[in-house]
Parts: C-alpha cells; structure tokens; sequence
C-alpha cells in the first residue's frame, strides 16, 4: 500500500512544500479520509485501533456470562468473547466498505445490556437457586432468547435506513440537535472513566500526562521511519510517529510500569486490595482457556425465541443506538474535515449497521454493535483519518475473533491504563459536541437555553432512573422496561430534547445556525473531498441507471430530502452545483430549508 500524496507535502514538512492550513483546514491531518500510511505504520494505527476496541467490548461477555447461568463461567465467556470480536471486525468492515465510508469501529454496544437484565429479571429467566442446577442447555436456551428479540429489533433499524425514513429525519436535524448528542456521549460516559481509573488513580494519570505529552508537545516533532512508495521503493521518510501513535505508546509506557509494580510486589497479589486489578497478572487465565482457533457460525446456540417484552426493550435499544451513532457519524466527518454525511450516506449507514447487528443476533454475540465514539476521538490526538487504516482494523479484529489466543493477549492491558486513555479520548469526543453547537449563535439566549436544558437533563435523567429504578411504575412492566431504557440513555435525552427545542422555539435559520450548517455540508468543493461517501466500482455503475437515483441507500439518490446530496453532486457539464451557496448567499440557502429541501 502506498500514500496518495507525497509524504513531505502531506506532512507539512518545511521545504517541502508547505501549505496554508488557513485555505485547507484539512491538513492539519497527516492523513486524510482518502489516503493510505506506509504499510508497517498503517498496521500499527490500525493495531492501536484494535487495542482502544477490545476494553469496551471485553466487558460484555463478562457481563452476558453471569447473566446467562452459564456452568462454566470461564470458558462462556471466552467462546462469547470471540465472537464479539469477531462481529466488531465484520460490521467495521461492512461500514467502512459499504456503508457510512468513514474512519468509524463498530464495537459490541452497552446500550443492549440493560434490556437483557430486564429480560433476565423475569420469573421464567431467573437463574436456578443452586448453582449445581446449571447447565450447557439452561444458558443456551437464554441465549436464544436474547437472539431472537436482537435479530427482529435490528431489522426494523435495517427498515429504517432503506425506505429512507432515517433521511427524513434528517430535515430536522441541526446543530442544536447534534451538539448535546455528541457532547453527551464523553459527558455521560465518566463512570466508566472512574470505573477503571480508580483502580490506581496513578497510573491512570501517568497514562492521561504521556497521552498528552506524546500528541501534544511531541507531536511537533518528526521521526525517522521506514518507508515506500511505487516512485522511490523502501527508503527513510520522517513522520510525526509519536503523535501518530500516542494512545498506543502511552499504553505501553503505563503497562511496563504496573508490570514493573507488579513483579516487584508494589501492587500485592491479594483480590481484596484495591490495586489487585492494576496488575498486570490478573487475567492471564483469560489467555490459558481461550482456544487457538474457533470460527463462529449462525444459530450454533439453536433457534432464537422471540417475545413481546423482549422485542419491545431490544428495539428501545436500537433506536438509543441509531440517535448515538448518528451523532458519531457527524463527528467522524467534523474531526476527518470532510463534507457531513448526505441522507443516501445516513441511509445507508443505519442499514448497514442494523444488518451487522442482524449478523451478531444469529451468531450468538448477545449484542448489537455500534460505533465506537472513542476510537472517532482517536481521529483527533492521532491526526490520522485514513479509511484504510480502520479497514485493516477490521480484519485484525476478526483475526482476533478466530484466534482466541490474539484477543486474549489484548485483554491483559490493566483497568487504570485503560481508563486513563479513555479520559482524554472521551473528553475530546465532548469537546468535539459542543465545537458543533458554535455553528449557532451562542450569544443567543434561546440557543443558550437550547443546549444548556439538553445537557442538564441529558444528564439528570438517567442519574434519576439509576438512583430510583423502582419510581417508574406504568402497570405494564413492558412499558416499564421501554421508559428505563429510554430515559436512561444521555444522549437519547439530549437529542431528543435539543430536537423539539430547536424545532419550536421561535429563532432565525441564522440564529440556529441552520445557514452555516448547511454550507458545512456542501463541503470543500474538490472532487476527492465530494465523493469520499461513494461507493467504489459500484457507484459509477449505479450512475447509469436511472431507477437507482430513487434508492434511498443509493450514492445517487436525489429523491426527497437530498438537497445536501445534489449540492455536492455535478451536472453533466462540469458546472458547480454549489452555486445555491456559493459566495455566502444565505438568501438562497434560506430559501432552500423554508421549501423543507433539506
């Protein structure tokens, strides 16, 4: 694989072409949407991608394996395991393939677990009083509960994105509705950051101090590195490795130093302790019973089971995930500099996703996936948004899911050492929401209000129904699972709420931002930029049939609510077709969203 670009150029290297990051705001990154590292740094990003992957969803097997009554914990949990990796690299590789075409992870999604407890909590799914009473068949059989209810909630998301309805939606999606979104997923998310951090609060804070070290201070700064290219073969290039791979080497700074603690007795092999889980010993039996190589295949469980209060819950579920990644797909396009996502993209990526999700149901995850916001924060300490480099994460990742020995080897990394990574990624992922809202005007009281009321109760909401799980109390324990689950999820709350305020309250489309909203989404205006969301060696294909301009999931769809689409599109003569905002005429984009084109 080689670079698009020569690498000085890219890079900004001084005599080597220097350039205006005023004119091009995209390149500050080192690599672009578009562009491929050499290929000993492109697996290593993508290594580093894999590795910030696995702690979220190592967490879910563990959970499902107690869940389940499974007789023998350990190696449930290692057969679930591999398949959530598995599923992580397969449904990265159908998104980043065919659906959103952006530098997203789709990793094992939390969302889903608090309907599985619900579901478990009923009488008929209630673990047996003695432990001895379980079984291979007794956790099976809740497993194919799980799945069935998963399979059928997925495909009502998989609906969703191919009718186009999630398109529509679009229309009354702005700023004051993604903000809180996207600033919600970092903010609510500082549980988990303590969850690992106070563990050992000081080598989380070593890890957060290296993480900015390495991309910040050092960043500047160029190392030599072997590289090709088809023009000049193998040969040394400079790169800014240490910015580049800052997560991943803060990591291995933090992990040899509680290695060292760990030898050393500092951290004392006793469970009791409160520093038992920043050592680095702690799960080498997760390593000991994963198998060497297991492939994961559908219905090996038997046929999934449905039911209404299953279903009901997994679909509440579903669409909390669809409102997430919907924000992190905006996120992805605002950290990557490109054009925000059409409706065929949105479309297409919903499908995409609710179809991975599918996938997992019949293989046995337990799970939906989602993206995963921290590996999108990533884009912006490491500068990388290569496509590339996240596709070859994939495919590690279902690596990882066939080999049981990769994955574990991977699971050893200790809580503080992850939990101080997570501190800087999901704190930029919450600065990157709130970056959104300036497309508003925030010397606005009502956009003040806006997005200060989504926030508080995004937040306050779900604190409630954690604190008081017992306060809501309909008579319909179903209805009972669905408002638990929906008022307990932050960025449902926030998105929701920015949604009908932003919508009601009286504001100018200047004042909402909606002007500038809709210019960021034409875009730059070159034709790598524009087309990054096509499909390749399909698109042009589709090009030629006129029908295919109809398909809601199609790169050439121009039906209803494509505005953004056409915007970005050229006619047949070349002409710009930016022109309705060419030069800041706000009076034509106005126009556009009074006609709801948009």
């Amino acid at each position: 694989m080689e670079s698009e670009k020569p690498e000085g150029k890219r890079l900004g290297m001084k005599g080597q072409g220097h350039r205006d990051t005023e004119s091009d705001p995209s390149d500050d990154l080192h690599f672009k949407v578009n562009e491929t590292p050499p290929p000993l740094l492109c697996l290593l990003l993508a290594l580093q991608q894999v590795i910030m992957t696995i702690p979220g969803s190592l967490s879910i097997p563990m959970l499902l394996a107690e869940l389940l009554c499974a007789d023998d914990k350990a190696l449930v949990r290692a057969h679930l395991m591999g398949i959530t990796f598995f599923m992580c690299g397969l449904a990265t590789l159908m998104q980043t393939v065919l659906g959103i075409r952006l530098p997203i992870i789709q990793g094992g999604s939390h969302t889903f677990i608090p309907p599985v407890i619900a579901m478990m909590a009923l009488e008929r799914w209630q673990c047996p009083t003695d432990p001895a009473e379980y079984s291979e068949h007794l956790w099976k059989t809740r497993m194919r509960e799980i799945q069935g209810n998963l399979m059928l909630a997925s495909l009502v998301q998989v609906l969703l994105g191919c009718t186009g309805l999630m398109g529509l939606l679009l229309r009354f999606i702005g700023p004051l509705t993604i903000a809180p979104t996207i600033a919600l997923i970092g903010l609510s998310l500082t549980n988990v950051f303590v969850f690992f951090a106070k563990v050992q609060w000081g080598i989380a804070s070593l890890t957060v101090v290296l993480v900015l070290v390495f991309s910040l201070l050092l960043g500047r700064y160029h190392q030599p590195c072997l590289s090709w290219s088809r023009d000049r073969g193998f040969h040394v290039g400079r790169f800014p490795v240490v910015q580049l791979l800052s997560p991943l080497l803060a990591m291995v700074v933090s992990w040899l130093t509680s290695h060292i603690l760990t030898v050393t007795e500092v951290f004392p092999n006793n469970v009791n302790s409160s520093y038992y889980m920043a050592r680095t010993d702690v799960r080498l039996h997760v390593l000991r019973e994963a198998p060497w190589i297991s492939f994961p295949y559908p219905f090996q469980f038997g046929l999934p089971t449905v039911s209404a209060a299953g279903f009901w819950g997994m679909l509440v579920a579903t669409m909390s995930s669809v409102v997430e990644s919907i924000g992190d797909y905006y996120a992805s396009a605002r950290i990557c500099r490109v054009p925000f996502p059409p409706p065929s993209a949105m479309n297409r990526a919903v499908a995409m996703e609710g179809l991975a999700s599918v996938f997992s149901g019949m293989l046995g995850a337990g799970h939906a996936t989602t993206s995963y916001s921290n590996n999108t924060g990533a884009v912006g300490i490491t500068k990388v948004a290569s496509l590339r480099v996240f596709q070859l994460a994939g495919v590690l990742l279902i690596v990882c899911g066939m080999s049981g020995k990769v994955g574990a080897v991977l699971t050893l990394v200790p809580d503080p050492v992850v939990g101080g990574v997570l501190g800087v990624i999901l704190g930029l992922v919450a600065s990157v929401g709130l970056s959104i809202a300036f497309y508003a005007d925030m010397k606005s009281l009502r956009n003040m209000t806006v997005l200060g009321v989504s926030l508080f109760f995004g937040l306050a909401l779900p604190q409630w129904v954690s604190d008081y799980p017992d306060a809501i109390e309909t008579g319909s324990s179903d209805l009972n699972q669905i408002l638990k689950v929906v008022l307990g999820t932050p960025m449902s709350i926030g998105g929701i709420i920015g949604c009908i305020l932003d919508n009601i309250l009286p504001g100018t489309l200047e004042e909402r931002g909606l002007v500038k909203w809709l210019q960021m989404q034409s875009g730059p205006k070159d034709s790598c930029s524009t087309r990054i969301y096509d499909i390749p060696y399909i698109t042009g294909f589709l090009r030629k049939i006129k029908v295919c301009s109809y398909l809601p999931v199609s790169p050439t769809y121009s039906g209803f609510g494509c505005t953004r689409s056409r915007l970005r599109s050229r006619d047949e003569n070349g002409a710009d077709s930016n022109a309705v905002i060419k030069n800041g005429n706000a009076a034509s984009a106005t126009k556009t969203f009074d006609n709801h084109d948009v």
